[in-house]
């Protein structure tokens, strides 16, 4: 038998990190097995399942690099087939109508239930029953001729081959239904397999009250599609090890669903941080530095191309997102930066610093050769002779070169600033905070 899995979204304009994670479940599940992952789009609300809808969610996945085996099935295009298996099933008995309500508003087809205990081996969530009591009859056909959820996905994974279904643990219940409907239908029922929850902080389902929850967000604050692909990867399941940062190759060769845990998933958004700058660290240079030069140019930053690269290879171990990269190099690209107002009380509106950087100022103006040693070794120097300690010197000088009180390195920083530019920066501190 050959794995056939699915992702059967319904659009509405957003995709929530929920659903993408059962999409990357599904994709490393039948890739792990030389099987297909298949695409179906749910889009029978054309309220909500709009051409832009459809796009949106195709666009996330193109960015998460989750590839679809064929053409995508959209369940639109199979009211036909929906309908006729419900004309099917009330010719053999399976269903009947009635005006659900009686508020003579038409009939809809109601499946009925086999009035039999049902149980189910889930993949994560081991064996599953229901009693035959619990479990009512159903609508399949609205009054309004419209097929129903149920109905329509029974149908399609059958259309579709589908042979594991993996999906959120909120679709246990429609599970069992589904069960019944498989079998009124005389086909293979799929191996089902329940995801639990992602929650929040304080155990709630995560929404975006709690932060970003889309995939689309995350790509707008500057995180990488494959990071993020890796990081919710590991939102409920574990390799077996104490791996984290890994490969797609990887991740497949080790995906199995016996490892996904069953309890609810908590996301940590620091966790991500940490591992989208992993990420950005495993990136080619070039395109590192690519990646940096788009950044710029779409803040309307003007740069000289071999100053920038000098500039992006300084700061790139402290980028976490792309989102950072403007604002970690900004004041590279221009004398009129704004200066850190509570560093500035802290460290530069002080008796003697401004005195202090003037000295340093003249120092760096008197030196042969202006790069990072030289500069170090002066700093070093003046600290000997003053008696000042080095957060003294270091802090207000790095205020007065950038505006900003943490950023790279400070002498490797120095250099490629230049001396003019280092002490046209010190001149216009002084000059601003003198007075």
């Amino acid at each position: 038998m050959k794995v056939r899995t699915r992702f059967a979204p319904s659009p509405t304009g957003h995709v929530h990190i929920g659903n993408m994670r059962a999409a990357i479940y599904n994709w490393l599940f039948a890739r792990h097995n030389g099987g297909e992952f298949l695409l179906r789009v749910e889009d029978t609300d054309r309220e909500r399942s709009t051409p832009e809808a459809i796009q949106t969610l195709l666009d996330a996945m193109e960015w998460l690099k989750l590839d679809a085996d064929g053409e995508p099935l959209y369940q639109s295009t199979r009211m036909e087939a929906h309908l006729e298996a419900a004309e099917l099933l009330l010719s053999k008995g399976l269903a009947y109508k009635e005006d659900k309500g009686g508020l003579g508003q038409g009939e809809c087809v109601i499946f009925k239930m086999p009035g039999t205990d049902t149980s189910f081996e889930d993949g994560i969530k081991g064996t599953l029953s229901k009693a035959a009591e619990n479990m009512q009859d159903f609508v399949i056909v609205r009054s309004n001729g419209t097929p129903v959820f149920h109905l329509a996905n029974v149908l399609d994974d059958i259309e579709q081959s589908i042979t594991h279904v993996i999906r959120g643990d909120d679709h246990i219940e429609n599970t069992y239904r589904h069960m019944a409907l498989y079998q009124a239908l005389d086909a293979d029922v799929p191996k089902f397999a329940h995801l639990p929850m992602i929650i929040n902080a304080q155990g709630k389902p995560y929404s975006k009250r709690d932060g970003d929850a889309f995939v689309g967000d995350f790509r707008d604050k500057g995180f990488l599609g494959d990071a993020l692909f890796n990081y919710l990867a590991l939102l409920g399941w574990s390799p077996g090890d104490d791996r984290e940062v890994m490969t797609r190759g990887e991740m497949v060769e080790a995906f199995d669903l016996s490892r996904c845990q069953s309890s609810p998933a908590q996301v940590d958004l620091r966790k991500l941080q940490w591992m989208n700058g992993e990420y950005m660290l495993k990136l080619p240079f070039v395109e590192f530095e690519t990646t940096c030069f788009q950044a710029v140019e779409k803040a309307g930053i003007d740069v000289d191309a071999d100053y920038a690269r000098a500039v992006f290879g300084q700061v790139r171990e402290r980028i976490k997102t792309v989102a950072d990269i403007v604002p970690m190099v900004a004041y590279f690209f221009t004398e009129e930066f704004e200066y850190d107002a509570k560093a500035v009380r802290k460290k530069l509106q002080k008796d003697g610093v401004l005195e202090m950087l003037e000295k340093v100022k003249s120092i760096f103006k008197e030196l042969d050769v202006f790069d990072e040693a030289s500069s170090d070794k002066a700093i070093h120097d003046f600290i000997e002779i003053s008696g000042l300690n080095f957060g003294a010197v270091m802090a207000p000088l790095r205020l007065a070169v950038s505006g900003i009180q943490s950023g790279p390195d400070l002498f490797p920083m120095l250099e490629i600033l230049g001396r003019d530019r280092v002490v046209g920066r010190m001149e216009r501190t002084i000059t601003l905070f003198l007075s």
